[in-house]
C-alpha cells in the first residue's frame, strides 16, 4: 500500500519547470517509491556491478524514455555533469529525477552547480498527516487565511502513550506499514544499518568507526531541542564515553552524518528589524525524525513517562518534523527566535510573502498553554508594537495531547494528531 506524500506536489511542478530534479533525503524515507510514481523509464544504482558499468560509461546511464529516474546517482557523481552538459545540448522540462540518500563520495567530481537546469528537492520521513495519524481539521495553510472556522475538539481518543510511540517509530514508511508491536523494532534495525557503511563507495564513510558515530548522536540526543554548542557537545562525547576527541575528528564525523541527512537543526529566525536587543543565532538541535535519537540514547514509550522534562525536549523535536514537512508544502520556511532578553518561540514559519506565524510547543496541560501563550503574546507585542514587523498570521501553542480551540485572547491551541499543511 503506497502512502501519498506531500512532496509529490513539488516534484510534479518543479519538472514541469526544470530540466532535472535532485531529491535527497535519508535512507528508507520513500524517496525512490514516490519518485516512481512520475518515471517512464530508470536505472537503481544500488549494486557494486551496476556501479561500475555506470562509471565505465556515465553518459549510457541517461539514455531512456522521460522522465528518466537514476536512483541513488551520488555512487557515480559524473552523472550530474553528465546531466547537466545533456541539458545544455538539448534543454527540456522534466528529463531527469535523481535520487540520492548521501551526498557524492567525492564533492570535488561535481564541476557545476546545476543552477537553472537542476532543482533540488529535500523530502523526510512521514509525517502524522501523511501516514494517515492525524485527523486534519487543523490547517496550516488555513491559518495564515484567518482560520474563520478553527475546530473545537475535545481529542480524548489520542492520548500520551500513543505519542510515545509515534516518536520512538518514526516516519519510516517501512515502519509505519509495519505491525504496531514490532514496529519500534523495525525502526531500531534501520539505526542499526544506517551506521554500517563496511564495503562503501564512499571512503569518507568507510574510515568512520560506527561506535563513535552512536557516540556523536547521543550527545547530539541529549541536548536535543536546545541551543547547545557543538563545544559543549564534543565535551560531553569525551565525559561520557572517557575518550579523546578533538575538534577536528569531530567536525569530519558530524560532515559524515549531516551528508547522510541524519541531522536537521533548525536556524534561528533573521528578523531584520532595528532594535537594541541582540537576536541569538544558535541553532537548535534537531534529528531528521525523533525515532533516531530515541534509538541513540535507547529510550522506549515508557521511558518517556518517568522524565517528562525529555519527554518535552523529544516532542519539540518531533513537532519540528512535521511542522518543517507541512511548511515546506506551503513553500515557507521554519526557524526558531530567541533574543538576548530570554523571549524566545520555538518555532516560526514565514512564508515568501512575509506572513508569519509563531508556535509554542507544549505536552499539554492547562499551565504549559498558558505560560506558552503568554510568551507568544510577548513575542508579538515585542515585534509588532516595538519594532514595526508586520503582525503574525497566527499565535499558536502546539501540544501532543488535549482539545483544539481558539482561547478568548485569540490564541490558537492545537494537538499534534489535527495538524495538517
Amino acid at each position: 500500500m503506497y502512502y501519498s506524500r506531500l512532496v509529490e506536489k513539488e516534484i510534479a511542478l518543479k519538472l514541469r519547470s526544470c530540466g532535472a530534479v535532485v531529491v535527497s533525503g535519508p535512507k528508507f524515507c520513500g524517496k525512490t517509491t514516490t519518485c516512481m510514481l512520475f518515471q517512464k523509464s530508470f536505472i537503481k544504482l544500488n549494486t557494486k556491478q551496476a556501479i561500475e558499468i555506470a562509471k565505465m560509461n556515465p553518459h549510457a546511464v541517461l539514455a531512456g524514455e522521460p522522465p528518466r529516474l537514476i536512483d541513488e546517482w551520488q555512487t557515480v557523481p559524473d552523472i550530474w555533469n553528465q546531466v547537466k552538459d545533456d541539458l545544455d545540448f538539448d534543454y527540456k522540462f522534466g528529463k531527469y529525477i535523481l535520487t540520492g540518500s548521501s551526498t557524492p563520495a567525492d564533492k570535488t567530481e561535481v564541476y557545476h552547480s546545476g543552477a537553472g537546469r537542476i532543482a533540488s528537492i529535500h523530502m523526510r520521513p512521514m509525517s502524522l498527516w501523511e501516514s494517515k495519524e492525524s485527523k486534519g481539521t487543523v490547517s496550516l495553510s488555513d491559518m495564515f487565511n484567518g482560520c474563520s472556522n478553527f475546530p473545537t475538539e475535545l481529542n480524548t481518543d489520542f492520548t500520551i502513550d500513543d505519542v510515545a510511540f509515534l516518536m520512538c517509530r518514526g516516519g519510516w514508511p517501512i515502519s509505519v506499514k509495519a505491525p504496531k508491536d514490532i514496529a519500534i523494532e523495525v525502526t531500531k534495525n534501520y539505526y542499526t544499518g544506517m551506521l554500517s557503511f563496511e564495503g562503501s563507495d564512499n571512503e569518507r564513510f568507510r574510515n568512520k568507526r560506527p561506535e563513535v558515530m552512536r557516540m556523536i548522536l547521543k550527545s547530539y540526543a541529549r541536548h536535543i531541542s536546545t541551543e547547545a554548542a557543538i563545544s559543549t557537545i564534543i565535551a560531553d562525547v569525551r565525559q561520557s564515553n572517557e575518550r579523546t576527541m578533538d575538534t577536528k575528528t569531530f567536525n569530519a564525523y558530524m560532515e559524515a552524518l549531516q551528508d547522510i541527512y541524519v541531522l536537521e537543526d533548525l536556524p534561528a529566525w533573521n528578523v531584520n528589524i532595528r532594535s537594541k536587543t541582540a537576536i541569538r543565532s544558535t541553532p537548535t538541535r534537531h534529528f531528521v525524525d525523533t525515532s533516531l535519537a530515541c534509538c541513540a540514547i535507547g529510550l522506549n514509550p515508557e521511558d518517556f513517562k518517568r522524565d517528562l522534562e525529555s519527554f518535552g525536549l523529544f516532542f519539540e523535536d518531533f513537532a519540528v518534523r512535521d511542522l518543517s514537512i507541512y511548511a515546506a508544502h506551503l513553500g515557507a520556511t521554519v526557524s526558531h527566535y530567541r533574543d538576548s532578553a530570554g523571549l524566545e518561540c520555538d518555532a516560526v514559519i514565514h512564508l515568501e510573502d512575509g506572513r508569519w506565524g509563531a508556535i509554542e510547543i507544549k505536552l499539554g496541560g492547562d499551565d504549559n498553554i498558558e505560560a506558552g501563550a503568554s510568551s507568544l503574546k510577548r513575542l508579538r507585542q515585542k515585534l509588532t508594537e516595538k519594532n514595526a514587523l508586520q503582525t503574525p498570521a497566527f499565535l499558536m501553542v502546539l501540544t501532543a495531547v488535549g482539545a483544539a480551540y481558539r482561547r478568548p485572547d485569540g490564541v490558537f491551541v492545537a494537538p499534534i494528531n489535527h495538524l495538517r499543511p
